[in-house]
């Protein structure tokens, strides 16, 4: 069948709209219509050839939501009509996927960063030519056809509008402070970059009961919004020394802190700023050759820990409708974060969000 999709054919270049062909699901696929989807900075940073060279033409976005069309002969998990939320591919059967870890996949790179599937087929294409997904899915098109895998069940009365960016940036910031961190009642974390992933794990600091939430951004209207979803403090290195107010704020150093921005020096500082035995997750999508320099004494002396995390340690499965019940009570309000977009107007949502103009751009069908 045909399908409208925004696609990426240069470094740094406006996507264009191009009528695509995509194949039937195979067997163990699904068709979604896409409802909604986040724009994501990882999908700029993979057109620019930031992150990883993946091959183009491409269809990105990587956050999508849906209703199921087609399904494939044994898929047993979704129906058409379902309504879902789209995460990442996985194997199913590698040592972390057994663990219910499936961003550590064996074969997370291979399924989510070749442009296709594990085979080196894509189900898209234009005129014969072969046209490339992302994360196993490629959301900025009207439809995908992905592996039952990427799939997450959700009720019929979810805000499928809202959910899309669930499955990247919500579920990062706030899986890495609730599962990967394991922030607990009364200790302090500091967050820096409050983007979608960082005022989502500060969201996820005031459920757990976080006591000192501190948010680190250059711009103000950010840290207002993050005192607003739960940091007590904030700090704008434009005026103030950040391991400075930190000390100010803390005394000795703060117990956790969360980098978002992919920024070796900022990940050095966030490593500097923290307490006795405290640790340090990183998120950010920084190129394959970013390398980081610390001081091993105070590493080693303090007993401090330095971890990379990917998607928050989450089973997306278990983990997403968890947020989404909060989101329903009104304790993680996720719509905080995001700005509705036409589709049509999906070179204006990657610029509002690389300029900061929004926080999180979701893209209406």
């Amino acid at each position: 069948m045909k399908i409208e999709a925004a696609v990426a054919r240069a470094k740094s270049a406006p996507l264009h709209f191009e009528n695509l062909d995509i194949e039937e699901p195979r067997h163990d696929e699904v068709r979604v219509r896409i409802i909604a989807t986040g724009v994501c900075h990882t999908d700029m940073a993979i057109r620019d050839q930031i992150i990883v060279p993946m091959p183009q033409p491409i269809v990105l976005g990587h956050e999508g939501a849906g209703i199921v069309e087609a399904v494939g002969e044994s898929v047993g998990k979704v129906k058409a009509g379902d309504r879902v939320i789209i995460s990442g591919d996985s194997c199913g059967k590698c040592p972390s996927c057994q663990v219910g870890l499936p961003s550590y996949c064996y074969e997370f790179f291979q399924r989510n960063f070749s442009g296709g599937r594990p085979d080196g087929t894509t189900p898209l294409s234009i005129g014969g030519e072969k046209v490339h997904t992302f994360m196993g899915q490629g959301s900025f098109a009207t439809h995908v056809v992905c592996h039952d895998r990427n799939i997450i069940k959700v009720a019929n009365d979810a805000p499928l509008e809202l959910l899309g960016p669930l499955g990247c940036a919500v579920i990062t910031g706030a899986g890495a402070v609730i599962n990967s961190l394991k922030v607990g009642a009364g200790k302090s974390i500091a967050v820096f970059g409050t983007g979608s992933v960082g005022l989502s794990g500060i969201m996820a600091a005031k459920l757990v009961g976080a006591g000192k939430i501190i948010a680190i951004d250059l711009r103000d209207d950010r840290l207002k919004l993050a005192l607003e979803l739960g940091a007590t403090h904030t700090i704008n290195p434009n005026k103030q020394s950040i391991p400075d107010a930190i000390k100010s704020i803390t005394g000795t150093g703060v117990d956790f802190t969360l980098e978002t921005t992919a920024l070796m020096p900022i990940l050095r500082l966030a490593i500097d700023v923290l307490a006795l035995r405290g640790t340090c997750g990183f998120v950010g999508g920084a190129p394959e050759d970013s390398e980081l320099t610390f001081v091993t004494s105070h590493v080693m002396n303090g007993g401090r820990t330095i971890r990379g995390i990917i998607l928050g340690d989450t089973n997306p499965e278990e983990f997403l409708p968890k947020l989404i019940e909060l989101h329903a009570l009104g304790r993680f309000p996720l719509e905080r974060l995001v700005t509705f977009y036409s589709f049509k107007d999906i070179n204006q949502a990657i610029e509002d969000s690389l300029t900061g103009k929004c926080v999180k751009p979701v893209l209406r069908f």
